[in-house]
Formats: structure tokens, sequence, C-alpha cells
């Protein structure tokens, strides 16, 4: 074979190889410009999808009946009503228990002052017999309850008057007190005195201020004050 014959064939199989390439290359732009518009097109539905859920869950689910809704906040409204009353009710048991407990001024401690004093009284401890006990008023049941004491203003002065009983191991005895609040907050005596039940035109007088106070409170030309008994 001559060396023309061979160069015109390998000329032939590079313009066949050419064309083939070519025909391998050329649909691939088109395939990628399909999965590009096809991807944009998947993520424009996706966020659409998203917007639409995000819309949606700005709408209210609450389907009830607006009577019911509004029967449901009255009942919440009154629970937090009778929440708060309570609250108040404790808060008010807590003072006055408080107030009974630690105050000088209280009727409780009144009468605890007062039974140490009668109790240490050695004309009382010979008249009943010591030991001596103090307790309040008595039931049907002969149970001892709360001791009698009222509390009073008179010409702007406050006042507290008690009675409560007291027994030894041979008799009994009534105590009566008063007392009057003075210009510094604390309370002083007007009158301590023991009735005893076997003699009670004769009580045992502990304390009898009377005179002196009325005579510093009262105008010129006022009563005198009057006997216990």
């Amino acid at each position: 074979m001559s060396l023309l014959a061979l160069r015109s064939l390998l000329v032939k199989q590079r313009q066949v190889s050419l064309s083939l390439l070519r025909c391998s290359v050329s649909p691939l732009p088109s395939l990628i410009r399909t999965y590009a518009s096809g991807s944009a097109e998947k993520q424009s539905s996706t966020s659409r999808s998203l917007a639409a859920g995000g819309d949606r869950t700005d709408v209210s689910t609450d389907v009830r009946p607006i009577g019911e809704r509004v029967k449901e906040n009255t009942k919440t409204a009154s629970y937090m009503g009778v929440i708060l009353l309570g609250v108040g009710v404790t808060g008010i048991l807590f003072y006055v228990v408080f107030w009974e407990l630690f105050s000088s001024n209280s009727p409780n401690n009144v009468y605890s002052e007062a039974l140490e004093r009668v109790k240490d009284e050695p004309r009382v401890k010979d008249a009943l017999g010591a030991p001596i006990k103090g307790f309040g008023e008595e039931s049907r049941r002969g149970r001892r309850t709360h001791v009698a004491h009222t509390k009073y203003v008179k010409d702007g002065v406050e006042y507290i008057r008690m009675q409560f009983y007291i027994q030894g191991f041979r008799n009994r005895a009534t105590v009566h007190l008063e007392k009057r609040k003075t210009d510094s907050g604390s309370y002083e005596y007007r009158y301590l005195f023991v009735q005893l039940d076997y003699n009670p035109h004769n009580p045992i007088i502990l304390e009898d201020n009377r005179l002196q106070q009325d005579a510093m409170h009262s105008a010129p030309g006022g009563t005198a004050p009057q006997p216990f008994l």
C-alpha cells in the first residue's frame, strides 16, 4: 500500500471519530438545562408548601361556640375570686392569732398576767388553798371556754374589762379587773379584786386606782368612784 492511500484512510477514520464524539456530547447541555429547571420547580413547590403551612398556623383552631368560651372564662374568673378571698381570710386569721399570742395588750395576755398576779397573792392562797388554777366561762357541759371580756372607749380613752374564775383545793372565787390605756400605749389597772364565793361581800382587793385616775381625767365636781360591792 502506498503512503498516499494510508494517509487518506487515517483522515477518514479521524472524521468518523469526530462525528461520533459530536453526537455523544450534543445532548449533554439539554440534559443539564432540563435537570436545572426541574430542580427549580421542585424548590418553588416546596417553598409554596411551607408558606401555606405557615399561614395555616396563624388560624385559630378553637372552633367552640362563643357562649361556651364565655362560660369557661366566667368559671375561671370565679375560681380566681374564690382563691383570692381564701388568701385574704387566711391573712386576717394569721393577724388575729399573732395579735392574740404576742401582743401584750391582747385579752389572752391580760388574763395570763392577772392570773399570775392573783395566784401569787398570799391572801388568795389562804382563802382558797394552793395550788390555784384559773379558767373562763363554763358551758352547759361543764367545759371551760373563753375568758369573758369587753372593750370600750370613754372620753377618748380605751378600756378593757374582764372576768374569770379561780379555784383552790378548798374554795372558788371570781376575779374582776379593769385596765385603761395610757398615753404611752400600755395598759394600767383601774382595779383588780377577788370575790370569794363563800364571802362575796368582803373581796380581796389587789388594785384600786380609780380615785387617782378619775381625779386626773374628770372635771371638778365629778362623782367619786363607787365601792365594788
